[in-house]
């Protein structure tokens, strides 16, 4: 007689709130509380943007992602062109080139039909730019007021990029942290565009497909880069800490290397944010041994919307699993997961 081991469960959370999609704190511990165990067994590898499968000798990467943004349309871009390029960065921060989507529409009764056609195109022109075919999908339609306009959920599959070997367990100390660009241009445009904030600034969403600078990256450094990861939902912040939890290391950040527009950093310090907490959705960060660091980072500068990259930081012993940041004045500051959920409904 077969029997199945019942994994136990630890999450502990009475009923699922809005900070558990957030990203941050309460997103990792119904994940790792409540899905991992059931799903995955007791002892799950560390979670990325995308699962490697092996299918009779042939690795692919697979990943799927659901949208809830609102408003639909924002400065840069819209919901249907963020389905696209949040499916196809998940898939090329884990080292894998998209190949095919497909897409899953929840529509609410009394949905516009120019709308949905407007968010079709939207998905069909970012498709077509970041080199990726939908190759199907389906549609569910629900009661009035029951889905606010438009979900989205896109599921991807792509093949790995030569070259390339991401893991955790591949960092090292020494290592430096590469960011492609600057951080918190998506969360606060969408807060913007909520009219929800009395303040004007001149931002657009950084939604795009980073896959073009991945690959300059794996081209340039190859196997030296260890670890990558778009900081969407939770933002740096966040992603470090994963990083810092999963490979047991500390992470030292320098905050006058973080680049930052000026209009996001007078947001965030006037509604008490901190921007490293701040999703992006055209940005991603990458760990790479410290004598190809230079290297990695022309390689950046010299593709089209890299040529603000950085190197914010790097990795150390200490403090082990926690991200530390030197502050402009000279202090540092422990800055831990996103924490609540102070920008809900962003991707």
């Amino acid at each position: 007689m077969l029997t199945t081991a019942v994994s136990k469960i630890r999450f502990r959370d009475p009923q699922v709130e809005m900070a558990h999609g957030a990203g941050g704190k309460a997103s990792r511990r119904l994940i790792d509380g409540l899905f991992a165990p059931i799903l995955f067994g007791s002892t799950p590898a560390p979670l990325g943007d995308a699962a490697h499968v092996n299918i009779n000798g042939a690795c692919v990467a697979l990943t799927t992602d659901s949208f809830v943004v609102r408003p639909l349309r924002f400065p840069g871009g819209s919901i249907g062109e963020l389905a696209v390029n949040g499916t196809v960065n998940d898939l090329a921060v884990s080292g894998a080139r998209a190949q095919a989507l497909v897409v899953s529409y929840v529509l609410e009764a009394g949905l516009a039909t120019e709308i949905l056609e407007a968010e079709v195109r939207a998905m069909a022109a970012a498709a077509k730019a970041a080199g990726v075919v939908i190759a199907g999908g389906d549609t569910k339609v629900v009661e009035h007021g029951k889905a606010d306009q438009m979900y989205i959920t896109t599921s991807g599959i792509g093949h790995l990029i030569p070259g390339l070997s991401i893991s955790p367990a591949a960092v090292r100390c020494g290592d430096k942290i590469l960011l492609s660009g600057p951080i918190g241009d998506h969360g606060i445009t969408i807060l913007l565009a909520r009219g929800e904030l009395d303040l004007e600034a001149d931002l657009r969403s950084d939604t795009r497909s980073v896959l073009p600078l991945v690959e300059a990256l794996a081209n340039a450094v190859g196997a030296a880069v260890h670890w990558m990861r778009d900081p969407t939902r939770g933002g740096v912040a966040t992603s470090l800490n994963e990083l810092a939890h999963d490979c047991g290391l500390g992470i030292l950040l320098s905050e006058e290397r973080i680049p930052i527009r000026d209009e996001v950093r007078g947001a965030c310090e006037l509604l008490g944010l901190d921007a490293l907490h701040i999703a992006n959705e055209g940005q991603f960060l990458a760990v790479v041994a410290a004598e190809q660091a230079e290297a990695a980072l022309a390689a950046l500068h010299a593709m089209p919307g890299g040529r603000e990259a950085a190197v914010i930081g790097e990795v150390s012993e200490q403090p082990a699993g926690s991200v530390l940041v030197t502050t402009l004045y000279g202090g540092s500051r422990i800055v831990d997961m996103l924490v609540g959920d102070p920008l809900p409904r962003i991707c």
